[in-house]
């Protein structure tokens, strides 16, 4: 185990689950998202599981989303109560989204015969359901059974690629997989005819505001004719983590909204006829990406906009004071080592 795989780990040393209750779902809820270019009401719904099994062996530097999680055995029964749970508040919408703060195709995490019992269901009414997977987990035989449910209707399956540069997402984000592990996993959901969503993180710990821009709108680049959808998560501060550490330190911001709009910008005109999304988790808060507190509101909403009708023009008329302190920034840190905290 390197370096920063070690520190990951010992970050959770002395970690303790926020809940004790296998049978409790994280959460459900609907909100707007797209479906065959229209905006529809989406179910979300968030599992407890045992755990990411990555996270319960180092972890990505960035995720805390283990915060979540048993770190415990769950059984098939507390899965399917929890499902019980979510459809319970479910109103048939035709898009449903699933987490697990994991990997959904892990049988670790969900065996084989409450995902095939879940997805069977929502497929009587869902026309797609999307879920979330690292690369390893993504075979022929696991996806084969979930198509000979879905038949003609729409799986898809998100990936965390985070950057195409290998050295970014080995030395920095510590996420145990290579670029060409994800395109074997593309070819295998091509091969069944499976969506693709691919997740960019925007600003990866100890890079500069303008080199994690950069590495963004390379990684669109290079990913733009496998991928069906790109969703970008911008970084935000989550307990239990080298992120967290470094930010407690002063070593590390989240990133600029500014910086955001140019990634979207940019990458709509490199990938037109890809899906690019953005979920700002925390945003306008001193752990998620912000700007000043004055412009924050506006520049997230516009965000939101643009993921779901996919027009630039709704950054057109955004400005802010505190734009010249964000160029100055891109400058600047470039004569400095990683990121330079909020002043």
């Amino acid at each position: 185990m390197n370096e920063l795989a070690q520190f990951c780990r010992n970050l959770k040393k002395d970690f303790t689950p926020r809940t004790k209750d296998p049978k409790k779902l994280v959460g459900c809820w609907s909100e707007k998202d797209v479906l065959d270019n229209k905006i529809v009401d989406a179910f979300v719904i968030i599992f407890r599981t045992k755990g990411c099994s990555w996270a319960l062996e180092s972890g990505c530097s960035m995720c805390g989303y283990f915060n979540d999680s048993m770190w415990d055995e769950v059984s098939d029964n507390d899965l399917l109560t929890q499902f019980d749970t979510a459809m319970n508040k479910y109103s048939g919408q035709k898009f449903v989204k699933i987490f697990t703060s994991g990997s959904f195709l892990d049988d670790e995490e969900v065996r084989s015969k409450v995902r095939k019992q879940i997805l069977s269901k929502l497929a009587e009414t869902a026309d797609k359901v999307s879920v979330e997977s690292r690369p390893e987990y993504i075979t022929d035989k696991k996806i084969s059974e979930i198509k000979k449910n879905f038949k003609s209707k729409i799986f898809e399956v998100g990936v965390g690629l985070e950057t195409a540069n290998d050295i970014t997402r080995e030395r920095c984000l510590n996420k145990g997989f290579t670029f060409d592990d994800y395109k074997k996993a593309v070819k295998t959901l091509k091969k069944y005819s499976v969506k693709l969503k691919t997740y960019i993180l925007v600003k990866p710990p100890f890079l500069t505001e303008k080199e994690s821009l950069e590495d963004a709108i390379n990684t669109v680049e290079k990913i733009k004719k496998i991928t069906d959808t790109i969703s970008f998560n911008p970084t935000n501060v989550q307990r239990n983590t080298l992120v967290n550490y470094l930010w407690q330190r002063k070593k590390y911001r989240p990133p600029w909204l500014f910086s955001i709009v140019e990634i979207l910008k940019e990458s709509k005109k490199i990938a037109p006829d890809v899906l690019i999304k953005c979920d700002i988790a925390g945003g306008g808060g001193i752990r998620g990406a912000h700007n000043c507190k004055d412009c924050d509101r506006q520049y997230i909403k516009a965000i939101e906009d643009f993921s779901l009708n996919q027009d630039i023009k709704v950054f057109q008329d955004l400005d802010c004071d505190c734009k010249d302190k964000w160029l100055d920034l891109l400058d600047i840190e470039g004569l400095t080592f990683g990121s330079i905290n909020d002043i």
